[in-house]
């Protein structure tokens, strides 16, 4: 589980965003290293000397916070794909443009700005962060469900790496949509780095629905076979479809604090990207 160390200065970095990462990294590392203890394995799988799209499940609002220590522990700046309300808050709103995070509109004509922005961190040596969910799964068992295609797209267009990355147990510190944290007994989070997901069939097709569609499938699939040997069982045969079962695709499906058998409740404040082509 040691970390590999690499240089601070990520090419093209601003002394700015540094800072403003060293502030977030300044209230986050020490939260989560109170609440949780944490086993982080593959770290050796982590490119180095260029830039990468991480792809991780998403079962609890924090676990951002969970990948972003993992990846700020490297030295590596992770530049996640947000829901762009989080920047118009006055203090939050500063620090992500400060650090550099990347806002997504869910719809209208600035959808496609976010991976355009996505473009320039990966030109520029950095880890762009996507859920290719596109918000907490909707699967019963938390198992990750159907995938959007906002990642695929961005390895299409910049042929940049697509890493795997699965985690376990942030979920019993601050539970899907949870009113509060459960800190007692002290729990433990863990985090897996895979192989980079193997995209080479597809690479040079356009970016068609069909193959934007089968290349989210096989990221989901690593993902997936990543989380299996953490959970210790098998996912589901069929990966949950949010349409199938008439929930929206985005938001929160359930009240907060409630148990996931409702319809659509509010929107959450998890880590979107942009949706699938139409």
């Amino acid at each position: 589980m040691a970390d590999r160390k690499r240089p601070f200065k990520p090419a093209g970095m601003s002394l700015r965003t540094r800072v403003f990462f060293a502030i977030l990294a300044g209230v986050a590392r020490p939260a989560m290293n109170l609440l949780t203890g944490k086993e982080w394995h593959g770290l050796e799988k982590l490119p180095v000397g260029e830039g990468f799209i991480v792809v991780p499940n998403h079962c609890t609002e924090i676990d951002p916070i969970v990948v972003g220590h993992m990846l700020y522990n490297q030295n590596l700046m992770p530049h996640f794909l947000a829901k762009d309300g989080l920047f118009r808050t006055p203090v939050l709103g500063a620090v992500l443009r400060g650090a550099h995070q990347i806002p997504v509109e869910r719809s209208g004509v600035g959808a496609g700005k976010s991976l355009e922005g996505a473009e320039r961190v990966l030109g520029e040596g950095g880890a762009v962060v996507i859920y290719p969910e596109g918000t907490l799964t909707r699967d019963p068992g938390l198992w990750p469900m159907k995938g959007r295609t906002g990642a695929a797209r961005l390895a299409l267009s910049t042929g940049a790496k697509v890493v795997p990355v699965a985690h376990w147990g942030a979920q019993e510190v601050f539970p899907r949509y949870a009113k509060g944290f459960k800190i007692f007994p002290r729990k433990k989070t863990h985090v897996v780095v895979g192989d980079p997901v193997n995209l080479d069939e597809f690479m040079g097709r356009t970016g068609d629905k069909a193959t934007l569609e089968a290349m989210t499938e096989v990221i989901m699939a690593d993902i997936t076979a990543l989380l299996e040997p953490l959970r210790g069982e098998s996912a589901p045969a069929q990966r949950w479809d949010p349409t199938a079962h008439h929930q929206s695709t985005h938001g929160r499906f359930v009240e907060r604090g409630a148990k996931a058998h409702g319809a659509t409740g509010k929107d959450d404040a998890g880590t979107p990207e942009t949706g699938d082509p139409k």
